[in-house]
Protein backbone atom coordinates (compact mmCIF):
# COMPACT_ATOMS: atom_id res chain seq x y z
CA UNK A 1 0.00 0.00 0.00
CA UNK A 2 1.85 3.51 -1.22
CA UNK A 3 1.94 5.82 1.81
CA UNK A 4 -0.38 8.09 0.75
CA UNK A 5 -2.99 5.55 0.60
CA UNK A 6 -2.00 4.29 3.78
CA UNK A 7 -2.59 7.42 5.29
CA UNK A 8 -5.91 7.74 3.73
CA UNK A 9 -6.82 4.79 5.27
CA UNK A 10 -6.28 5.71 8.67
CA UNK A 11 -7.94 8.84 8.41
CA UNK A 12 -10.82 7.03 7.77
CA UNK A 13 -11.18 5.17 10.42
CA UNK A 14 -10.05 7.34 12.73
CA UNK A 15 -12.66 7.32 16.38
CA UNK A 16 -14.35 11.13 17.40
CA UNK A 17 -12.86 10.51 20.54
CA UNK A 18 -10.51 12.51 22.92
CA UNK A 19 -6.87 10.32 22.42
CA UNK A 20 -3.70 10.94 21.22
CA UNK A 21 -2.04 10.78 18.11
CA UNK A 22 2.01 10.20 17.33
CA UNK A 23 3.20 11.24 13.25
CA UNK A 24 5.97 8.33 12.16
CA UNK A 25 8.35 8.67 9.51
CA UNK A 26 9.50 6.26 6.65
CA UNK A 27 11.69 4.63 9.10
CA UNK A 28 9.60 4.39 12.20
CA UNK A 29 10.98 7.41 13.95
CA UNK A 30 8.67 9.29 16.04
CA UNK A 31 8.45 13.00 14.64
CA UNK A 32 5.16 14.40 16.58
CA UNK A 33 3.10 13.69 19.36
CA UNK A 34 -0.16 15.50 19.78
CA UNK A 35 -3.80 15.62 21.69
CA UNK A 36 -7.49 16.13 20.61
CA UNK A 37 -10.15 16.10 22.51
CA UNK A 38 -11.72 14.61 18.77
CA UNK A 39 -8.84 12.90 17.54
CA UNK A 40 -10.68 12.19 13.60
CA UNK A 41 -11.35 16.34 12.94
CA UNK A 42 -7.81 16.99 14.68
CA UNK A 43 -5.47 14.53 12.09
CA UNK A 44 -7.84 15.30 9.25
CA UNK A 45 -7.17 19.09 9.69
CA UNK A 46 -3.35 18.49 9.39
CA UNK A 47 -3.82 17.08 5.78
CA UNK A 48 -6.11 20.25 4.38
CA UNK A 49 -4.37 21.64 2.06
CA UNK A 50 -5.85 25.19 2.31
CA UNK A 51 -4.84 25.07 5.85
CA UNK A 52 -1.18 25.08 5.23
CA UNK A 53 -0.13 26.73 2.42
CA UNK A 54 3.70 26.69 3.59
CA UNK A 55 5.84 26.28 6.65
CA UNK A 56 7.25 24.21 8.99
CA UNK A 57 3.72 21.71 9.27
CA UNK A 58 3.66 21.44 5.76
CA UNK A 59 7.42 19.97 5.97
CA UNK A 60 6.25 17.75 8.58
CA UNK A 61 2.88 16.59 6.59
CA UNK A 62 5.20 15.81 3.82
CA UNK A 63 6.83 13.25 6.18
CA UNK A 64 4.27 11.46 8.06
CA UNK A 65 4.23 7.96 6.28
CA UNK A 66 2.59 6.34 9.55
CA UNK A 67 -0.25 7.47 12.37
CA UNK A 68 -1.22 5.72 15.49
CA UNK A 69 -3.26 6.74 18.04
CA UNK A 70 -4.20 6.51 21.82
CA UNK A 71 -7.70 6.82 22.68
CA UNK A 72 -8.17 8.06 26.36
CA UNK A 73 -11.49 8.90 28.62
CA UNK A 74 -11.25 12.51 28.77
CA UNK A 75 -9.09 15.81 27.16
CA UNK A 76 -6.94 16.04 30.68
CA UNK A 77 -6.42 12.41 29.82
CA UNK A 78 -5.05 13.08 26.53
CA UNK A 79 -3.06 16.48 28.28
CA UNK A 80 -1.59 14.30 30.57
CA UNK A 81 -0.56 11.20 28.41
CA UNK A 82 0.49 13.56 25.51
CA UNK A 83 3.26 15.39 27.84
CA UNK A 84 4.23 12.04 29.20
CA UNK A 85 5.14 10.89 25.84
CA UNK A 86 6.78 13.93 24.80
CA UNK A 87 9.21 13.74 28.03
CA UNK A 88 9.52 10.02 26.61
CA UNK A 89 10.13 10.22 23.31
CA UNK A 90 11.22 13.84 22.48
CA UNK A 91 9.90 14.28 19.01
CA UNK A 92 11.60 16.25 16.87
CA UNK A 93 8.75 18.63 16.00
CA UNK A 94 7.40 19.13 19.65
CA UNK A 95 8.02 21.94 21.66
CA UNK A 96 10.56 21.47 24.63
CA UNK A 97 11.18 23.48 27.58
CA UNK A 98 14.37 24.57 26.54
CA UNK A 99 15.67 24.94 30.78
CA UNK A 100 15.82 21.46 32.07
CA UNK A 101 18.08 22.49 35.48
CA UNK A 102 17.06 20.86 38.54
CA UNK A 103 16.56 23.59 40.98
CA UNK A 104 17.28 23.52 44.82
CA UNK A 105 14.40 22.91 47.45
CA UNK A 106 14.62 22.84 51.07
CA UNK A 107 14.11 19.83 52.26
CA UNK A 108 12.54 19.03 56.23
CA UNK A 109 14.39 15.37 56.71
CA UNK A 110 12.49 12.62 57.87
CA UNK A 111 14.23 11.38 61.26
CA UNK A 112 14.29 12.22 64.70
CA UNK A 113 15.57 16.51 65.33
CA UNK A 114 14.56 16.87 61.57
CA UNK A 115 17.52 18.82 59.64
CA UNK A 116 16.51 21.72 57.47
CA UNK A 117 18.65 22.41 54.20
CA UNK A 118 19.09 22.80 50.68
CA UNK A 119 18.82 19.73 48.14
CA UNK A 120 18.53 19.36 44.68
CA UNK A 121 18.33 15.46 45.09
CA UNK A 122 14.53 14.71 45.99
CA UNK A 123 14.30 11.48 47.92
CA UNK A 124 11.20 9.57 48.44
CA UNK A 125 11.61 8.61 52.08
CA UNK A 126 8.52 10.64 53.78
CA UNK A 127 10.61 13.73 53.92
CA UNK A 128 9.04 17.25 53.28
CA UNK A 129 10.72 18.81 50.08
CA UNK A 130 9.41 22.95 49.49
CA UNK A 131 10.41 24.48 46.07
CA UNK A 132 12.23 24.39 44.32
CA UNK A 133 13.97 27.50 43.98
CA UNK A 134 15.23 28.93 40.44
CA UNK A 135 16.75 31.98 42.59
CA UNK A 136 19.10 30.92 44.83
CA UNK A 137 19.26 34.47 46.51
CA UNK A 138 15.83 34.28 47.44
CA UNK A 139 16.29 30.57 49.32
CA UNK A 140 19.09 31.33 51.54
CA UNK A 141 16.91 34.55 52.37
CA UNK A 142 14.06 32.50 53.58
CA UNK A 143 17.24 29.98 55.25
CA UNK A 144 19.01 32.44 57.20
CA UNK A 145 15.15 33.86 58.57
CA UNK A 146 14.44 30.09 60.06
CA UNK A 147 18.22 30.16 61.29
CA UNK A 148 17.61 33.48 63.30
CA UNK A 149 13.52 32.47 64.60
CA UNK A 150 14.42 28.68 65.28
CA UNK A 151 18.25 27.47 65.77
CA UNK A 152 18.38 24.12 64.68
CA UNK A 153 21.13 21.47 64.47
CA UNK A 154 23.29 20.93 61.08
CA UNK A 155 25.17 18.22 62.03
CA UNK A 156 24.53 14.35 60.47
CA UNK A 157 24.27 12.65 63.87
CA UNK A 158 22.08 9.75 64.67
CA UNK A 159 20.19 11.50 67.44
CA UNK A 160 17.98 8.88 68.56
CA UNK A 161 16.65 9.05 72.29
CA UNK A 162 18.62 6.35 73.49
CA UNK A 163 21.84 7.58 71.84
CA UNK A 164 21.40 11.06 73.54
CA UNK A 165 20.85 8.82 76.61
CA UNK A 166 23.86 6.86 76.38
CA UNK A 167 25.86 9.90 76.19
CA UNK A 168 27.16 9.44 72.67
CA UNK A 169 27.48 13.16 71.14
CA UNK A 170 29.22 16.39 72.98
CA UNK A 171 27.78 19.80 71.93
CA UNK A 172 29.51 21.56 69.02
CA UNK A 173 30.77 24.79 68.39
CA UNK A 174 27.57 25.64 66.64
CA UNK A 175 26.10 25.49 70.03
CA UNK A 176 27.98 28.26 71.88
CA UNK A 177 27.85 30.57 69.05
CA UNK A 178 24.15 30.21 69.36
CA UNK A 179 22.59 28.32 66.16
CA UNK A 180 21.25 25.30 67.69
CA UNK A 181 20.15 24.31 71.34
CA UNK A 182 22.20 20.93 72.07
CA UNK A 183 19.46 18.25 71.82
CA UNK A 184 22.44 16.35 71.13
CA UNK A 185 23.04 16.51 75.26
CA UNK A 186 19.54 16.38 75.66
CA UNK A 187 19.51 19.99 76.83
CA UNK A 188 16.51 20.48 74.17
CA UNK A 189 13.47 18.00 74.37
CA UNK A 190 12.05 16.22 71.01
CA UNK A 191 9.04 18.14 71.65
CA UNK A 192 10.39 21.64 71.92
CA UNK A 193 12.46 20.88 68.71
CA UNK A 194 9.40 19.82 66.95
CA UNK A 195 7.56 22.60 67.54
CA UNK A 196 10.37 24.77 66.12
CA UNK A 197 10.15 22.51 62.95
CA UNK A 198 6.50 23.18 62.70
CA UNK A 199 6.74 27.08 62.45
CA UNK A 200 9.24 26.57 60.06
CA UNK A 201 7.10 24.53 58.38
CA UNK A 202 4.26 27.33 58.44
CA UNK A 203 7.10 30.00 57.28
CA UNK A 204 8.16 27.66 53.81
CA UNK A 205 4.61 27.38 53.09
CA UNK A 206 4.08 30.90 53.46
CA UNK A 207 1.24 30.91 56.07
CA UNK A 208 2.93 33.93 58.17
CA UNK A 209 0.02 34.81 59.27
CA UNK A 210 -1.02 31.99 61.13
CA UNK A 211 2.76 31.80 62.82
CA UNK A 212 2.31 35.43 63.97
CA UNK A 213 -0.65 34.78 65.49
CA UNK A 214 0.70 31.96 67.49
CA UNK A 215 3.44 34.24 68.58
CA UNK A 216 1.11 36.42 70.11
CA UNK A 217 -0.62 34.40 71.97
CA UNK A 218 2.50 32.75 73.21
CA UNK A 219 3.67 36.16 73.94
CA UNK A 220 0.52 37.22 75.95
CA UNK A 221 1.05 34.39 77.80
CA UNK A 222 4.69 34.65 79.40
CA UNK A 223 3.94 38.53 79.93
CA UNK A 224 0.83 37.02 81.77
CA UNK A 225 2.96 34.59 83.85
CA UNK A 226 5.80 37.79 84.41
CA UNK A 227 8.42 36.28 81.94
CA UNK A 228 9.15 39.12 80.39
CA UNK A 229 12.61 37.84 79.25
CA UNK A 230 10.58 35.13 77.27
CA UNK A 231 8.22 37.27 75.86
CA UNK A 232 10.69 40.02 74.37
CA UNK A 233 12.13 36.98 72.62
CA UNK A 234 8.90 35.78 71.30
CA UNK A 235 8.38 39.57 70.19
CA UNK A 236 11.72 39.91 68.26
CA UNK A 237 10.85 37.22 66.31
CA UNK A 238 7.32 38.82 65.61
CA UNK A 239 9.23 41.68 64.28
CA UNK A 240 11.52 39.60 62.17
CA UNK A 241 8.62 38.28 60.21
CA UNK A 242 6.94 41.05 60.46
CA UNK A 243 9.33 43.00 58.24
CA UNK A 244 10.59 39.80 56.12
CA UNK A 245 6.45 39.62 55.43
CA UNK A 246 6.47 43.17 54.73
CA UNK A 247 8.79 42.63 52.05
CA UNK A 248 7.85 39.75 50.29
CA UNK A 249 3.84 40.65 50.42
CA UNK A 250 2.95 41.70 46.99
CA UNK A 251 -0.99 41.72 46.92
CA UNK A 252 -3.83 41.10 49.89
CA UNK A 253 -2.64 38.43 51.91
CA UNK A 254 -6.12 36.74 51.27
CA UNK A 255 -4.65 35.48 47.81
CA UNK A 256 -3.35 32.41 49.25
CA UNK A 257 -2.23 29.26 47.47
CA UNK A 258 -2.18 30.87 43.56
CA UNK A 259 -0.84 29.85 40.20
CA UNK A 260 -0.28 32.28 37.76
CA UNK A 261 0.69 32.11 34.28
CA UNK A 262 1.63 33.94 31.42
CA UNK A 263 3.11 33.93 27.88
CA UNK A 264 5.35 36.48 25.99
CA UNK A 265 5.75 35.21 22.06
CA UNK A 266 7.91 35.49 18.91
CA UNK A 267 7.81 33.97 15.51
CA UNK A 268 10.75 31.66 17.16
CA UNK A 269 9.72 30.97 20.66
CA UNK A 270 7.27 31.24 23.73
CA UNK A 271 8.48 33.02 26.99
CA UNK A 272 6.56 31.63 29.82
CA UNK A 273 6.33 33.00 33.47
CA UNK A 274 5.58 31.07 36.84
CA UNK A 275 4.70 32.65 40.17
CA UNK A 276 3.19 30.77 43.21
CA UNK A 277 1.27 33.48 45.63
CA UNK A 278 0.54 32.26 49.57
CA UNK A 279 -0.49 35.18 51.24
CA UNK A 280 0.25 37.31 49.42
CA UNK A 281 3.53 36.47 48.94
CA UNK A 282 5.65 35.48 45.78
CA UNK A 283 7.39 32.60 46.83
CA UNK A 284 8.58 30.95 43.62
CA UNK A 285 8.79 32.80 40.64
CA UNK A 286 10.39 30.91 37.40
CA UNK A 287 10.41 32.07 33.85
CA UNK A 288 11.51 29.48 30.88
CA UNK A 289 11.93 29.63 26.81
CA UNK A 290 9.73 27.29 24.81
CA UNK A 291 10.83 26.90 21.13
CA UNK A 292 8.95 26.53 18.02
CA UNK A 293 8.63 23.67 16.07
CA UNK A 294 5.70 24.59 13.86
CA UNK A 295 2.56 27.51 14.30
CA UNK A 296 1.78 27.18 17.79
CA UNK A 297 -0.76 29.73 19.20
CA UNK A 298 0.67 31.02 22.97
CA UNK A 299 -2.60 29.24 23.83
CA UNK A 300 -1.06 25.75 22.62
CA UNK A 301 2.37 27.24 24.67
CA UNK A 302 0.89 27.65 28.05
CA UNK A 303 -1.04 24.88 28.18
CA UNK A 304 1.73 22.47 27.36
CA UNK A 305 4.05 25.04 30.22
CA UNK A 306 1.58 24.50 33.03
CA UNK A 307 1.47 20.59 32.67
CA UNK A 308 4.93 20.47 32.53
CA UNK A 309 5.89 23.41 35.41
CA UNK A 310 3.37 22.29 37.74
CA UNK A 311 4.75 18.83 37.31
CA UNK A 312 8.37 19.81 37.98
CA UNK A 313 7.37 22.10 40.53
CA UNK A 314 5.53 19.85 42.75
CA UNK A 315 1.99 22.42 42.79
CA UNK A 316 -1.41 21.28 44.08
CA UNK A 317 -2.89 24.85 44.09
CA UNK A 318 -6.51 24.74 43.63
CA UNK A 319 -6.50 28.19 41.19
CA UNK A 320 -4.90 29.59 38.78
CA UNK A 321 -4.47 33.14 37.35
CA UNK A 322 -4.25 33.45 33.43
CA UNK A 323 -4.24 35.96 31.11
CA UNK A 324 -6.27 34.82 28.46
CA UNK A 325 -8.98 32.05 28.38
CA UNK A 326 -8.04 28.60 27.54
CA UNK A 327 -9.82 25.49 26.54
CA UNK A 328 -8.00 23.42 28.78
CA UNK A 329 -9.31 22.26 32.19
CA UNK A 330 -7.72 20.39 34.90
CA UNK A 331 -9.55 18.59 37.72
CA UNK A 332 -10.60 20.23 40.71
CA UNK A 333 -8.48 23.55 39.77
CA UNK A 334 -10.05 26.86 38.85
CA UNK A 335 -9.04 28.42 35.76
CA UNK A 336 -9.27 32.47 36.01
CA UNK A 337 -8.66 35.79 34.01
CA UNK A 338 -8.48 38.59 36.36
CA UNK A 339 -9.95 41.38 35.41
CA UNK A 340 -8.75 44.05 38.16
CA UNK A 341 -7.76 44.53 42.09
CA UNK A 342 -5.11 42.70 43.28
CA UNK A 343 -5.22 40.02 41.27
CA UNK A 344 -4.90 41.33 38.05
CA UNK A 345 -2.22 43.03 39.28
CA UNK A 346 -0.44 39.30 40.11
CA UNK A 347 -1.08 39.07 36.19
CA UNK A 348 0.62 42.42 35.04
CA UNK A 349 3.67 41.42 37.01
CA UNK A 350 3.83 37.97 35.78
CA UNK A 351 3.28 39.43 32.22
CA UNK A 352 5.98 41.83 32.61
CA UNK A 353 8.39 39.04 34.00
CA UNK A 354 7.64 37.12 30.43
CA UNK A 355 7.77 40.22 28.37
CA UNK A 356 11.22 41.33 29.83
CA UNK A 357 12.39 37.93 29.67
CA UNK A 358 11.72 37.80 25.83
CA UNK A 359 13.34 41.00 25.38
CA UNK A 360 16.41 39.70 26.84
CA UNK A 361 16.61 36.79 25.12
CA UNK A 362 16.17 38.79 21.97
CA UNK A 363 18.80 41.08 22.83
CA UNK A 364 20.97 38.19 23.79
CA UNK A 365 20.70 36.40 20.33
CA UNK A 366 21.17 39.76 18.25
CA UNK A 367 24.57 39.54 20.20
CA UNK A 368 25.68 36.14 19.44
CA UNK A 369 23.53 35.20 16.40
CA UNK A 370 22.93 38.68 14.10
CA UNK A 371 21.19 36.54 10.92
CA UNK A 372 18.84 34.52 13.36
CA UNK A 373 17.70 37.80 15.27
CA UNK A 374 17.10 39.73 11.39
CA UNK A 375 15.14 36.55 10.38
CA UNK A 376 13.13 36.80 13.64
CA UNK A 377 12.35 40.67 13.63
CA UNK A 378 11.19 39.95 9.51
CA UNK A 379 8.88 37.23 10.14
CA UNK A 380 7.74 39.09 13.45
CA UNK A 381 6.68 42.18 10.87
CA UNK A 382 5.94 39.65 7.96
CA UNK A 383 2.85 38.42 10.98
CA UNK A 384 2.28 41.43 12.26
CA UNK A 385 1.63 43.39 8.74
CA UNK A 386 -0.04 39.84 7.00
CA UNK A 387 2.55 39.60 4.61
CA UNK A 388 2.58 37.36 1.83
CA UNK A 389 6.79 36.87 1.62
CA UNK A 390 9.58 38.20 3.65
CA UNK A 391 9.90 42.00 3.91
CA UNK A 392 14.09 41.27 2.90
CA UNK A 393 14.00 44.50 0.87
CA UNK A 394 11.82 47.34 2.14
CA UNK A 395 11.24 51.36 0.60
CA UNK A 396 10.21 54.05 2.06
CA UNK A 397 9.34 57.09 0.62
CA UNK A 398 9.13 60.77 2.39
CA UNK A 399 8.21 64.20 1.14
CA UNK A 400 10.28 67.41 1.90
CA UNK A 401 9.68 71.11 1.34
CA UNK A 402 8.99 74.41 2.98
CA UNK A 403 5.63 76.43 1.56
CA UNK A 404 5.99 74.26 -1.81
CA UNK A 405 9.74 75.83 -2.42
CA UNK A 406 12.72 73.06 -3.41
CA UNK A 407 10.43 70.29 -3.07
CA UNK A 408 12.14 66.80 -2.67
CA UNK A 409 11.03 63.46 -1.95
CA UNK A 410 13.49 60.73 -0.51
CA UNK A 411 13.10 56.72 -1.10
CA UNK A 412 15.38 54.95 1.32
CA UNK A 413 16.37 50.97 0.90
CA UNK A 414 16.39 48.43 3.67
CA UNK A 415 17.67 44.88 2.86
CA UNK A 416 17.39 42.11 5.80
CA UNK A 417 16.12 44.96 7.78
CA UNK A 418 19.78 47.36 7.25
CA UNK A 419 19.95 51.15 5.42
CA UNK A 420 21.24 50.13 2.10
CA UNK A 421 22.36 53.90 1.80
CA UNK A 422 24.13 53.14 -1.99
CA UNK A 423 20.18 52.01 -3.03
CA UNK A 424 18.99 55.59 -1.81
CA UNK A 425 17.61 58.17 -4.11
CA UNK A 426 16.58 61.47 -4.49
CA UNK A 427 13.54 62.72 -6.50
CA UNK A 428 12.91 66.04 -7.86
CA UNK A 429 9.17 66.50 -9.41
CA UNK A 430 8.80 67.56 -12.41
CA UNK A 431 5.22 67.69 -13.47
CA UNK A 432 4.11 68.97 -9.91
CA UNK A 433 3.43 72.70 -9.45
CA UNK A 434 3.37 74.29 -5.06
CA UNK A 435 3.24 72.32 -2.07
CA UNK A 436 1.09 69.01 -3.22
CA UNK A 437 2.47 66.26 -1.43
CA UNK A 438 -0.34 63.72 -3.05
CA UNK A 439 0.75 64.45 -6.60
CA UNK A 440 4.25 64.79 -5.80
CA UNK A 441 4.04 61.15 -4.42
CA UNK A 442 2.17 59.35 -7.12
CA UNK A 443 4.77 60.95 -9.62
CA UNK A 444 7.84 59.36 -7.82
CA UNK A 445 6.66 55.90 -6.69
CA UNK A 446 5.41 56.00 -10.41
CA UNK A 447 8.87 57.15 -11.39
CA UNK A 448 11.05 55.04 -8.50
CA UNK A 449 9.06 51.19 -9.76
CA UNK A 450 8.67 52.34 -13.80
CA UNK A 451 12.41 52.60 -14.04
CA UNK A 452 13.03 49.36 -12.17
CA UNK A 453 10.73 47.48 -14.64
CA UNK A 454 12.40 48.81 -17.16
CA UNK A 455 15.61 48.11 -16.12
CA UNK A 456 14.69 44.40 -14.65
CA UNK A 457 15.46 45.11 -11.17
CA UNK A 458 13.93 42.91 -8.19
CA UNK A 459 11.15 44.66 -6.70
CA UNK A 460 10.68 45.17 -2.85
CA UNK A 461 8.51 42.73 -0.86
CA UNK A 462 7.13 45.83 1.41
CA UNK A 463 6.69 49.70 0.58
CA UNK A 464 5.89 52.37 3.67
CA UNK A 465 4.38 55.62 2.36
CA UNK A 466 5.19 58.18 5.27
CA UNK A 467 1.62 59.48 5.31
CA UNK A 468 -2.14 58.73 6.14
CA UNK A 469 -4.98 57.79 3.59
CA UNK A 470 -4.42 60.64 1.07
CA UNK A 471 -0.63 59.54 0.51
CA UNK A 472 -1.05 56.18 0.61
CA UNK A 473 -4.21 56.31 -1.67
CA UNK A 474 -1.75 58.27 -4.08
CA UNK A 475 0.96 56.10 -3.90
CA UNK A 476 -1.77 53.00 -4.68
CA UNK A 477 -2.90 55.16 -8.33
CA UNK A 478 0.75 54.61 -9.72
CA UNK A 479 1.49 50.99 -8.54
CA UNK A 480 -2.15 50.20 -10.42
CA UNK A 481 -0.59 52.14 -13.20
CA UNK A 482 2.44 49.97 -13.40
CA UNK A 483 0.26 47.03 -13.07
CA UNK A 484 2.23 46.19 -9.81
CA UNK A 485 -1.06 46.88 -6.99
CA UNK A 486 -0.95 43.09 -5.27
CA UNK A 487 2.54 41.94 -6.02
CA UNK A 488 4.23 43.99 -3.83
CA UNK A 489 2.71 45.20 -0.58
CA UNK A 490 2.30 48.95 0.28
CA UNK A 491 1.57 50.58 3.91
CA UNK A 492 1.01 54.04 4.74
CA UNK A 493 2.18 55.37 8.46
CA UNK A 494 0.90 58.43 9.81
CA UNK A 495 3.16 60.49 11.97
CA UNK A 496 1.05 61.38 14.93
CA UNK A 497 -0.30 58.05 16.65
CA UNK A 498 1.86 55.92 14.64
CA UNK A 499 -0.96 54.53 12.80
CA UNK A 500 -0.58 51.89 10.10
CA UNK A 501 -3.02 51.99 7.31
CA UNK A 502 -3.83 49.74 4.81
CA UNK A 503 -5.07 49.57 1.35
CA UNK A 504 -8.76 49.92 0.77
CA UNK A 505 -9.27 50.40 5.10
CA UNK A 506 -10.30 52.90 6.20
CA UNK A 507 -9.43 52.73 9.58
CA UNK A 508 -5.52 52.36 10.78
CA UNK A 509 -4.17 49.39 12.83
CA UNK A 510 -2.21 50.09 16.14
CA UNK A 511 0.86 47.75 16.49
CA UNK A 512 2.28 47.63 19.96
CA UNK A 513 4.86 50.60 21.00
CA UNK A 514 7.09 47.56 21.96
CA UNK A 515 6.57 45.68 18.51
CA UNK A 516 9.94 45.15 16.94
CA UNK A 517 7.58 45.62 13.65
CA UNK A 518 6.54 49.05 14.95
CA UNK A 519 10.48 49.87 15.69
CA UNK A 520 11.46 48.93 12.04
CA UNK A 521 8.33 50.69 10.71
CA UNK A 522 10.27 53.85 12.26
CA UNK A 523 13.36 53.50 11.58
CA UNK A 524 12.69 53.59 8.12
CA UNK A 525 10.23 56.50 8.19
CA UNK A 526 13.15 58.18 10.39
CA UNK A 527 15.98 57.50 7.31
CA UNK A 528 13.82 58.75 4.76
CA UNK A 529 12.60 61.74 6.69
CA UNK A 530 16.11 62.46 7.69
CA UNK A 531 17.17 61.46 4.08
CA UNK A 532 14.65 64.10 2.50
CA UNK A 533 15.35 66.66 4.80
CA UNK A 534 19.17 66.64 4.37
CA UNK A 535 18.69 66.98 0.35
CA UNK A 536 15.94 69.68 0.93
CA UNK A 537 18.31 71.75 3.12
CA UNK A 538 21.50 71.18 0.55
CA UNK A 539 19.12 72.36 -2.51
CA UNK A 540 17.42 75.56 -0.43
CA UNK A 541 21.46 76.46 0.53
CA UNK A 542 22.66 76.17 -3.47
CA UNK A 543 19.55 78.19 -4.39
CA UNK A 544 20.80 80.67 -1.47
CA UNK A 545 23.89 81.24 -3.08
CA UNK A 546 23.08 80.99 -6.66
CA UNK A 547 20.58 84.17 -6.14
CA UNK A 548 23.13 85.95 -3.89
CA UNK A 549 26.27 85.55 -5.87
CA UNK A 550 24.78 84.80 -9.48
CA UNK A 551 22.64 88.16 -9.61
CA UNK A 552 25.96 90.21 -9.69
CA UNK A 553 27.07 91.45 -12.91
CA UNK A 554 30.11 89.57 -14.73
CA UNK A 555 29.87 85.99 -11.86
CA UNK A 556 28.33 83.27 -13.52
CA UNK A 557 27.87 79.73 -11.68
CA UNK A 558 31.41 78.41 -12.56
CA UNK A 559 32.97 81.93 -10.69
CA UNK A 560 30.01 81.51 -7.88
CA UNK A 561 31.26 77.76 -7.11
CA UNK A 562 35.05 78.65 -7.38
CA UNK A 563 34.15 81.46 -4.89
CA UNK A 564 32.68 79.14 -2.49
CA UNK A 565 35.04 76.24 -2.64
CA UNK A 566 38.03 78.57 -1.70
CA UNK A 567 35.72 80.80 1.35
CA UNK A 568 33.37 78.09 2.06
CA UNK A 569 30.00 80.58 2.77
CA UNK A 570 29.06 83.76 1.40
CA UNK A 571 29.71 85.50 4.65
CA UNK A 572 33.05 85.37 4.10
CA UNK A 573 33.09 86.17 0.25
CA UNK A 574 30.95 89.32 1.66
CA UNK A 575 34.18 90.36 4.46
CA UNK A 576 37.09 89.61 2.13
CA UNK A 577 39.67 92.15 1.11
CA UNK A 578 39.92 92.20 -2.59
CA UNK A 579 43.22 90.98 -2.35
CA UNK A 580 42.11 88.02 -1.24
CA UNK A 581 39.07 87.39 -3.46
CA UNK A 582 41.98 87.86 -6.28
CA UNK A 583 43.58 84.21 -4.74
CA UNK A 584 40.21 82.74 -5.70
CA UNK A 585 39.37 84.33 -9.02
CA UNK A 586 40.95 86.46 -11.87
CA UNK A 587 41.08 90.10 -11.21
CA UNK A 588 38.03 91.51 -13.04
CA UNK A 589 35.68 88.85 -11.29
CA UNK A 590 37.21 89.49 -7.83
CA UNK A 591 36.84 93.49 -8.73
CA UNK A 592 33.41 92.91 -9.42
CA UNK A 593 32.49 91.09 -6.56
CA UNK A 594 34.36 93.37 -3.84
CA UNK A 595 32.70 96.61 -5.44
CA UNK A 596 28.96 94.69 -5.05
CA UNK A 597 29.68 93.66 -1.32
CA UNK A 598 31.13 96.88 -0.85
CA UNK A 599 28.41 99.66 -2.55
CA UNK A 600 31.12 100.77 -5.26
Amino acid sequence: MAANEKIDHILRLLPTDPGVYQYYDENGDILYVGKAKNLKNRVSSYFNKQRYENGKTMVLVRKIADIKYIVVETELDALLLENSLIKKYKPRYNIMLKDDKTYASIVIKKEDYPRVFPTRLIIRDGSEYFGPYPSGKTMHMVLDLIKKLYPIRTCSLALTEKNIAAGKFKVCLEYHLGNCKGPCEGKQTLSDYDRGVDAIRKILKGNYADLIRELKQMMNEFSTRYEFELAQEVKEKIELLDSFQAKSTIVHPSIHDVDVFTIASDPQAGYVNFMKVSNGVIVQSYTTEIKKRMEETDAEMLEFAIVEIRDKFQSSSKEIFLPFDMEMRLPGVEMVVPQRGDKRKLVELSQRNSTHYMLDAQKQLELVDPERHVNRVLETMQKDLHLKDLPTHIECFDNSNIQGTNPVSACVVFRNSKPSKKDYRIFHPKTVEGPNDFDTMKEVVFRRYRRMLDEGETLPQLIIIDGGKGQLSAAIDSLVRLELYGKIAVIGIAKRLEEIYFPGDSLPIYLDKRSESLKLIQRLRDEAHRFGITKHRDRRSKDAIRSELTEIKGVGMHTTQALIHYFKTVQAVKEASLEELKKAVNDRQAQAVFNHFNGK
